[in-house]
């Protein structure tokens, strides 16, 4: 199988951002100017969109992995996506499930906290955990008191 072909089944597999695309084009052996031609190519059949592949991406870690808004932003960038594409990759994310979603993952790890007598340690636990999953602290802040007001 040539380079070509390859990289087609490649991109067809899965959305895949153009770094993943060049390091795989040059994990096959494949130099410069060749995978600048294919990238180029691959962008022309639309096998390879980085803005389609933003909005997948978030769409995915949100509605999958359960991901906060802070941590796509990060993998995106870690990526090397532009600021533009993560900026339409983001508006795939609704707010009132974005909401609904950070509180039913804060209920869940509360419930799994009960054994917890402390309850600061048992906040700052559930806090640094939604924290890690990439929530913003003003909601995690909103969660976290609806939790107490809802258990008081």
């Amino acid at each position: 199988m040539d380079n070509k072909t390859a990289i087609i089944h490649y991109c067809n597999y899965q959305e895949r951002c153009h770094n993943e695309v060049r390091n795989k084009l040059y994990e096959l052996g494949c130099k410069t100017t060749e995978v600048n031609d294919l990238i180029a190519l691959l962008i022309e059949k639309n096998l390879l969109n980085e803005e389609r592949f933003a909005r997948s991406y978030a769409r995915g870690k949100f509605r999958i992995k359960h991901w906060g808004r802070n941590k796509i932003i990060q993998q995106l960038k870690l990526k090397k996506i532009s600021d533009y594409c993560i900026k339409k990759g983001m508006s795939e994310i609704d707010e009132e499930t974005y909401e609904n979603t950070l509180f039913k993952i804060a209920e869940k790890k509360w419930q799994e906290l009960r054994t917890e007598r402390n309850s600061r340690t048992k906040k700052v636990k559930l806090f640094r955990f939604l924290l890690q999953r990439g929530f913003e602290t003003n909601f995690i802040n909103t969660a976290i008191n609806n939790l107490i007001t809802k258990t008081q």
